[in-house]
């Protein structure tokens, strides 16, 4: 079995568990949990999305919040990561076949450094979630009055979600009544911004953080995008949504500042919404589609095209339209494997996102703004709504499900499968070129 379907194949029976968790009794307040509404949440959770179809504070019982939690954090960490990482603590070894998986999922460079990674990662994890959970904690105890135990759960709980890039919140507005509390949104954003970023880098970072010049050429794309899409997102966004009085125009010049920023981090597939979402302008749903499908850094906890596959499109415009030879990307020269992979990516996922939307389109009535944005969100695993997610029928919601369960392994698998099924043919076919445009 190869490694990205072994992956998958243990997705898939995480999955199951989380389902059939959900669908306890002890699960809900009331009523049982009908088994699309165990599936989508479970799916949504262990693939870090964020969409829901029942109110998660109102519907499931502390239990049902908690299995919610662990599913966040297994899928964010991810399966084979974390049972690697469990089989090292136990066993002090690995084996060829273990390792391999887990390069797979964590796109670490060598075999050898599956142990350094995953201790790394493991570290990272636990370090982030626990200072963000203080500050959350202490804000909603000292600032909201709210019990000890309760503000210790609330904290915890939306830091593993933040830094997982989920989107699950334990308010059935999100986080619309903290739009202008700096001391909720900011903690959120910053544990969204690092979980974004992924693992290699916020590593690299660690050691290298004041010498640029020694990073990678992953972690230069993922850190100057990253902060371009904010920038860029925070302000057009601000400005399409500051005369909003549904969202922004309610608030005073710095309560609008805030939730536009916020409002640009969530896209990178966190999910969470300090506005609301449905009363947003259209236009601000398009450049929210952007940014979503654009998506987060490559292994780590966000979802999306990702911020390396964009940049090398984008570079592989700019050669062509200057006539290079070679496409150079920040003073490196790409392979063209590199080339392949990131075109083959996009097109799989345009062609994911066209089909998903027009079969929801058949299926309900539904204006095309509003169903890309759904399709988009789940195939990003981002979480935002426009508010149609519960209404959709079973049927659409179950294509929801799949984009969910692609949009969090596709990329993966699909690239290491490409990076370890290269092959050298023995004979070369005759060239011949179509013509282009």
């Amino acid at each position: 079995m190869q490694p990205g379907q072994l992956i998958a194949l243990a997705f898939a029976g995480v999955l199951a568990i989380g389902t059939a968790l959900l669908s306890l009794p002890i699960a809900v307040h009331g009523r049982s949990a009908t088994f699309i509404e165990a599936l989508f949440t479970a799916t949504s959770a262990l693939c870090v999305t964020g969409h829901i179809v029942v109110d998660t504070p109102v519907f499931w019982s502390p239990f049902g919040q908690v299995v919610i939690l662990v599913l966040i954090q297994i899928g964010g960490f991810g399966v084979m990561s974390l049972a690697t990482l469990l089989g090292l603590f136990v066993a002090r070894r690995l084996g060829l076949r273990t390792r391999l998986t887990a390069v797979s999922e964590t796109h670490t460079v060598a075999v050898g450094d599956v142990r350094r990674v995953l201790t790394g990662v493991a570290l990272i994890t636990v370090t982030i979630e626990f200072a963000v959970a203080v500050l959350l904690a202490l804000r909603w105890w000292i600032g909201y009055g709210e019990e000890p135990a309760r503000a210790l759960w609330l904290g915890v709980f939306h830091s593993v979600s933040s830094f997982n890039n989920a989107g699950f919140a334990l308010f059935s507005d999100n986080l619309m009544g903290f739009v202008a509390d700096p001391w909720i949104c900011l903690p959120i954003c910053a544990s969204v911004i690092l979980g974004g970023l992924g693992f290699p880098v916020i590593m690299e970072l660690r050691k290298k953080f004041r010498f640029p010049r020694a990073w990678t050429l992953n972690t230069i794309t993922v850190v100057v995008g990253s902060i371009v899409l904010l920038v860029v997102g925070a302000v057009v966004l601000t400005i399409l949504e500051w005369s909003n009085p549904a969202t922004l125009g309610a608030l005073d010049p710095a309560g609008r500042v805030l939730g536009g920023f916020t409002a640009s981090v969530m896209p990178r597939t966190a999910g969470f919404n300090s506005i609301d979402v449905s009363q947003m302008h259209p236009a601000s749903w398009l450049v929210t589609d952007i940014l979503m499908f654009i998506g987060g850094g490559p292994a780590g906890t966000a979802g999306g095209l990702k911020i390396t596959t964009f940049a090398v499109l984008f570079f592989i415009i700019v050669a062509e339209l200057r006539g290079d030879t070679a496409v150079n990307m920040f003073g490196k020269r790409l392979p063209r494997s590199t080339h392949r992979e990131a075109l083959t990516v996009a097109l799989l996922s345009v062609a994911l996102v066209i089909g998903a939307t027009l079969a929801i389109m058949l299926m309900t009535d539904y204006s095309l703004d509003r169903v890309v944005f759904e399709v988009i969100s789940a195939f990003a695993t981002v979480g935002l709504s426009t508010g149609i997610t519960a209404s959709l029928p079973p049927a659409a919601q179950a294509i929801l499900i799949v984009l969910m369960f692609i949009g969090r392994l596709g990329p993966v698998a699909l690239g290491s499968a490409l990076a370890l099924s290269t092959q050298k043919r023995q004979y070369e076919l005759p060239k011949e070129r179509p013509i282009i445009g």
